[in-house]
């Protein structure tokens, strides 16, 4: 009896390590992404921000334009912000 129920944490364990590792993959992996700079909102970047910031979620201000998020692949450069347009490089705004 004690066997099965060893088995049975360890299952557990098992399904729950794969969960958080599902959970933590990457947003790009999870689909055709790609680095959008200039058109996420203040706080809401996936990462680079500039200087005096970490990463994800620094963003200063609206459409910071060296802070970059993930879109599908291909929509960048359509994404009108009024700032203007997402870009796959870092701009000046």
């Amino acid at each position: 009896m004690k066997a099965k129920s060893i088995a049975g944490i360890a299952g557990i364990a098992l399904t729950a390590g794969i969960a958080a590792g599902l959970a933590s993959t990457p947003v790009a992996a999870q689909g055709a992404k790609e680095r959008c700079y200039g058109v996420a909102l203040a706080g809401k970047n996936d990462c680079a921000a500039g200087p005096g910031t970490s990463c994800a979620g620094t963003s200063t201000r609206d459409y910071q334009g060296n802070a970059w998020t993930y879109v599908d692949k291909g929509t960048c450069t359509s994404i009108e912000t009024p700032k203007g347009n997402g870009s796959l490089t870092p701009i000046d705004r």
